[in-house]
């Protein structure tokens, strides 16, 4: 007898950009969701277009990292600033799915009619989780952005280098690929909640604050010590010896 995956049964409909919202359905598909992913051809996922590629050659089907972050899903193509498009993804919501994660810039999903608030009327147990760079309030909610950006604004950048060079990135779109597992997690708990009580709900996730605690150990050594940490290379204030050596 085969074994029964941990979210059989729970139907996503995935409004994801690039690498957060795509990658923690992935996932969650990976644990037995079914997953319809909607994206549009008149402004595809940038993703798409993001090295390796088959032959080396870019383009809307090449990509290993889009290929990556979106097995495990159906695909349908809709271009969400038309009302027959939304109407469709609304259908999708209401007749089909029951979890609902967005990545969009605060505010596009209320203009298309695919909010919370609007979607939660005709299905009252929806979950539906924005994944979204800096959260949906606040004063730089509305700046749109990535993981790249994120590195640097939650600091990570200022602590990766040579201390007598400027800041260097940590690597790729870092806080993406941090962040990511904490949507799978609030799915899961929220799935467990409605499971519970009948009652689904509205997660506003911060990609940045998500990522901000990794630094928790130089952000309290700032708050109680005043010491501001500083880039040390290949170092490491814990490990020694840790370093480059000529041998």
């Amino acid at each position: 007898m085969q074994k029964r995956r941990a979210l059989e049964g729970v139907k996503i409909v995935d409004f994801g950009w690039t690498a957060t919202g795509p990658a923690a359905v992935k996932f969650l598909a990976n644990l037995g969701a079914e997953v319809i992913r909607i994206e549009s051809n008149t402004r595809p996922d940038i993703f798409r277009f993001a090295p390796p590629a088959r032959d080396g050659e870019l383009g809307m089907n090449r990509s290993a990292m889009f290929t990556l972050y979106n097995d495990s899903k159906y695909g349908i193509t809709l271009n969400l600033r038309v009302a027959q498009a939304q109407q469709v993804a609304r259908r999708i919501v209401h007749e089909w799915a029951n979890v609902a994660i967005d990545a969009m810039v605060p505010g596009v999903m209320e203009r298309w009619g695919l909010d919370y608030e609007a979607l939660r009327r005709e299905r009252a147990d929806l979950i539906h989780i924005s994944a979204t760079f800096q959260g949906n309030t606040g004063p730089y909610s509305r700046m749109p952005g990535h993981g790249q950006v994120g590195a640097q604004l939650a600091g990570f950048s200022y602590v990766t280098g040579w201390p007598d060079r400027e800041p260097a990135m940590p690597g790729n779109a870092y806080t993406d690929f941090i962040a990511f597992p904490h949507v799978v997690a609030a799915v899961i708990a929220a799935v467990i909640y409605r499971d519970r009580t009948g009652k689904g709900q509205y997660i506003d996730f911060s990609q940045l604050e998500c990522s901000v605690h990794f630094l928790a150990p130089p952000i309290m050594d700032y708050m109680v010590n005043g010491r501001v940490m500083m880039r040390t290379g290949n170092r490491s204030p814990e490990a020694a010896p840790h370093a480059i050596y000529r041998c």
